[in-house]
């Protein structure tokens, strides 16, 4: 549909679908090998993440047609999803420059991430999440997956270094943005367009503590609940334990030990005009 829009704002499209994870990062480099300007992401954030990876050091610009779970990119950035609003941003093409973080990880590889990169619960929920439940319920699958995790999660301690400060906490998160899983609240002192980023800190382990933050999170309570800080950051290190789930934008990318910067490449993001 919003293909159909641009046709009479004069705006040409190549449509390109993916088939598996990560064929979303080689498509948007092809893109960018063939001279595109703008190279849009239909999906949900870990899509939209996986172009940005892809088109990151060249000159296009990052597009958002948000048709995902929870879309935190697109509510944190204010982005479009009405139809004809998201072809007339993409055909005004104002950007705005997005500063994501930069994950490096043990075996050398590294991965950009948009708004947030989580070390715990959340994370061994997205690595056991079900694809095709996933499909059936949406976020719906996301809770069961969450209360499945707090009843069977040995819920390990993570030695971690935030600045260089070394702590110990059950979950640790970094993000550039205000919202989590949507339009929830987790940090909101946080900028996405700012230096650095923030990293929320869960020191308390165990069921009781899951339930509580669970509980916490949909109300928009969790960044007065009691215990949690939340720390202005520019390095974060997850070292042990090793071999624990790493997810980022809502994918699973890699396994700790993890090290969080920010990343020196920025993107420019279609913003509405």
């Amino acid at each position: 549909m919003v293909c159909r829009a641009l046709g009479p704002k004069g705006v040409a499209v190549t449509i390109a679908q993916t088939t598996s994870p990560g064929h979303a990062e080689d498509l948007a480099r092809r893109a960018v090998r063939d001279g595109a300007r703008i190279v849009a992401a239909a999906g949900g954030d870990g899509t939209i993440a996986e172009v940005a990876n892809g088109i990151a050091g060249s000159d296009a610009a990052l597009g958002v047609i948000p048709l995902g779970t929870a879309n935190v990119i697109a509510h944190e950035w204010g982005l479009p999803f009405e139809v004809e609003a998201i072809a007339d941003a993409l055909a005004a093409r104002r950007t705005r420059l997005m500063r994501p973080l930069l994950a490096r990880f043990g075996d050398g590889t590294a991965r950009l991430v948009l708004q947030m990169l989580g070390v715990g619960l959340d994370s061994a929920v997205v690595a056991s999440l079900d694809g095709g439940l996933k499909r059936r319920l949406g976020k719906g699958a996301y809770v069961l997956e969450t209360v499945r995790q707090i009843f069977t999660s040995p819920f390990p301690s993570l030695a971690i270094r935030v600045n260089g400060e070394a702590l110990e906490v059950a979950q640790a998160i970094a993000t550039k943005g205000r919202f989590y899983g949507g339009r929830l609240l987790l940090a909101p002192h946080a900028r996405a367009d700012a230096p650095g980023f923030v990293a929320a800190l869960f020191p308390g382990r165990g069921r009781l503590a899951a339930i509580r933050a669970g509980l916490a999170l949909p109300l928009n309570l969790l960044p007065s609940l009691g215990g949690v800080t939340f720390r202005h950051a520019q390095s974060l290190e997850i070292t042990a334990p090793a071999g624990l789930p790493v997810q980022a934008d809502g994918d699973l990318i890699g396994r700790t030990p993890v090290v969080v910067t920010e990343a020196e490449t920025a993107i420019p993001l279609i913003v509405p005009a």
